[in-house]
């Protein structure tokens, strides 16, 4: 390959990789590889400058811009830094320092937190816009979501600080509240995030912020920008917006030379597995700000500061054996049981490995192989590679399982997805007792007196086998009572529990049922959009993604689900069961009746409002919510990224479409 062919090809993949970091929040490559990578780019360039791309990955920083939001230019751009990974050039990094401004300087040592970093905007003491980094010229406004972050102050009350500035920092979720709310996710049968990062990033790209709220985000403040300086130092300013009731890492320390950082970093190598939060690294800043302007910067990164970067923790075992998971959607999961070892002060036996695409493409694993397992940012360790020269004579290459390890059903793989899956749920003892633990959830069904051990128990023994089956266990109580810990009380604990969720309301129950995609959130919107499971039932895919953020993964999904007898006749026997089914209706104050016998569909996303708050602006003036475009519909209020199939419908049946700012003017 020529070098002309090489930087070309390198220069394509590195911003692949930037867009699956930044845009998708779901890299492909570690960050230790990912720089690599870069520097070899970047030699190539200064050999052969002719054939360098103005647009290089190593002359912009990092990120798209998404279209979710409005794009903001930052008033002070938002470089990245430089990254080492070796002791020797940080002593050369500090010996540019000295021969560009003598010995007289001091060091601020910092944790490197891996989160998503932010820029904040104060007026006159209050949080005016929170902006992401984007590509570090520009980026997303997310204002909204950055106040439910409760560690960010909206409003200053202490003195002291000028009427305009910004304070720059990371957010960042800490790994119990991940690893919680990642268990959520694969119990809703939704994709898990890798690592903590990815989840607090993929939180702020919501639109969602009711949704941000749920999510338990934190936020650390490291640096001050204004005008006017108003302080000598990095350090001193520090200090200072910790006064002013920002949240500041106390584990930052002042050193006065290249010693005092390399302990400072060999300290947090080891103390890192202790903290609540992931770390990648130490960040090593000048700390007088003259100083820092003396040195200035390249077109990429502050010359004054740079990122040292822990490589991923990683070891050498066997692997033992590889066994394989059903969850209560049907997905299932491949676990590589491992030769214990011990790896970032916690002893591993067993590893992700995501899909069947991870075993025989990616890894290629044969049978007792010697692998390296790595636990970087990631809570559950994985597999990086194998270890080539000590595969055994012989050995086997594993293959994914074709049938399910607890029915024996052949499994299944939907186009587009990794995952296969076992697609006899009403006969799949995991699947069905998965179902029921879920649907007695706190964030489903909420019923006392059952957990998980009381659902395995009752199925083994007979007495469920569909949610509905709950609803007669009073015609079991005189066997119940001859079981073991089936006293009295807990049996009328879990007959009342049972008979009180009856009148929870139908988003609950929907949630409940454990349909694919169908969490929490999605329970809601389609309660608000369809008002009954009868019209859920009989809507169509097009109708469903009619309603708000339903998109065609998750219409095909319940279809699918709808489209089985079995769904629909376990639907009546919770109906029987006296279940609601039907949305809690608010009672209606018409503003006005100025758009009464109009129908509408609002369709695409908006600036000034969410389509929910478009929908109640239309319905208390009279006006009626449509679920599909037909001759019916008096007009269409448009968005952008609007669907092209319902805009060429509308066009055929010369359907009116308006923008939200004409259906404010039909009011006015």
């Amino acid at each position: 390959m020529s070098p002309q062919e090489q930087i070309k090809a390198l220069t394509a993949e590195l911003r692949q990789h930037t867009y699956n970091y930044y845009v998708l929040a779901m890299p492909t490559i570690s960050d230790y590889d990912f720089d690599k990578k870069l520097e070899q780019l970047s030699a190539l360039e200064k050999q052969y400058p002719e054939f360098a791309d103005p647009e290089s990955p190593t002359q912009v920083v990092g990120g798209d811009i998404t279209k979710e939001f409005v794009t903001v230019k930052h008033r002070w751009p938002m470089l990245s830094l430089g990254n080492t990974y070796n002791e020797q050039e940080l002593v050369e990094f500090d010996q540019r320092i000295r021969k560009a401004i003598g010995d007289n300087f001091e060091y601020v040592c910092e944790l490197k937190f891996d989160g998503l970093s932010m820029s904040l905007t104060y007026e006159q003491g209050k949080l005016a816009r929170a902006v992401t980094r984007g590509d570090g010229t520009q980026g997303d406004e997310v204002t909204t979501n950055v106040r439910t972050i409760h560690s960010i102050p909206k409003k200053l009350e202490k003195g002291g600080y000028p009427d305009l500035f910004e304070i720059r920092g990371e957010v960042f979720m800490h790994l119990k509240a991940f690893e919680r709310l990642n268990k959520e996710r694969v119990d809703n049968g939704e994709v898990p995030y890798a690592n903590p990062r990815n989840f607090a990033s993929g939180t702020m790209k919501l639109q969602d912020s009711a949704e941000v709220a749920r999510r338990p985000l934190d936020c650390f403040l490291y640096g001050l920008y204004t005008e006017k300086t108003l302080f000598k130092t990095h350090w001193e300013s520090l200090e200072a917006v910790k006064e002013w009731g920002f949240h500041v890492d106390n584990h930052s320390r002042l050193v006065s030379d290249i010693n005092g950082v390399l302990e400072f970093i060999a300290k947090w190598d080891t103390e890192r597995h202790n903290l609540s939060y992931d770390i990648d690294g130490i960040v090593i800043k000048v700390n007088n700000y003259s100083q820092q302007q003396e040195l200035g910067f390249t077109a990429k990164s502050p010359r004054w500061a740079i990122s040292y970067k822990f490589k991923a923790e990683r070891v050498e075992t066997e692997l033992q054996a590889v066994t394989y998971q059903v969850g209560r959607t049907g997905a299932v999961t491949p676990v590589a049981n491992l030769k214990p070892v011990l790896l970032a002060g916690t002893t591993v036996k067993r590893a992700t490995l995501h899909n069947a695409d991870e075993i025989t493409e990616r890894l290629k694993l044969h049978e007792h192989d010697t692998v390296y397992v790595e636990k970087g940012g990631e809570i559950i360790p994985k597999i990086i590679s194998v270890n080539l020269d000590k595969r055994k004579p012989g050995a086997k290459a594993i293959e994914y399982i074709t049938h399910c390890p607890a029915c024996d059903t052949k499994l299944l793989r939907t186009e587009g997805e990794a995952a296969w899956y076992c697609p006899n749920d009403e006969g799949c003892p995991p699947q069905i007792v998965g179902k029921m633990q879920h649907y007695i959830g706190r964030k489903a069904m909420n019923i006392d007196g059952l957990g998980d051990e009381t659902i395995n128990t009752l199925y083994s023994r007979g007495f469920i086998r569909h949610i509905s089956d709950l609803y007669h266990l009073q015609d079991h109580i005189t066997e119940l009572k001859q079981m073991d810990r089936f006293g009295e009380q807990s049996i009328n604990n879990m007959l009342d529990g049972i008979e009180k969720s009856k009148q929870q309301p139908f988003e609950k129950v929907l949630f409940g049922l454990g349909i694919r995609y169908v969490g929490e959130t999605v329970a809601k919107k389609l309660v608000a959009h369809f008002k009954t499971i009868d019209n859920l039932m009989a809507a169509t895919a097009e109708e469903l993604t009619a309603a708000e953020e339903i998109g065609g993964r998750i219409a095909e999904s319940i279809t699918e689900y709808f489209a089985d007898e079995s769904h629909r006749q376990e639907i009546e026997k919770l109906k029987a069961s006296g279940l609601q089914f039907v949305a809690e209706e608010k009672e209606l104050t018409l503003a006005s009746e100025k758009l009464s016998g109009q129908n509408f569909i609002i369709s695409g996303t908006f600036e000034k409002f969410s389509r929910d708050e478009l929908k109640d602006i239309i319905e208390q003036n009279g006006g009626k919510i449509l679920s599909s475009i037909s001759a019916k519909l008096s007009y269409l209020v448009a968005g952008e990224n609007m669907g092209p199939a319902k805009l060429e419908k509308a066009n055929k049946l010369n359907i009116p479409i308006i923008s939200d700012d004409e259906l404010l003017a039909m009011l006015s």
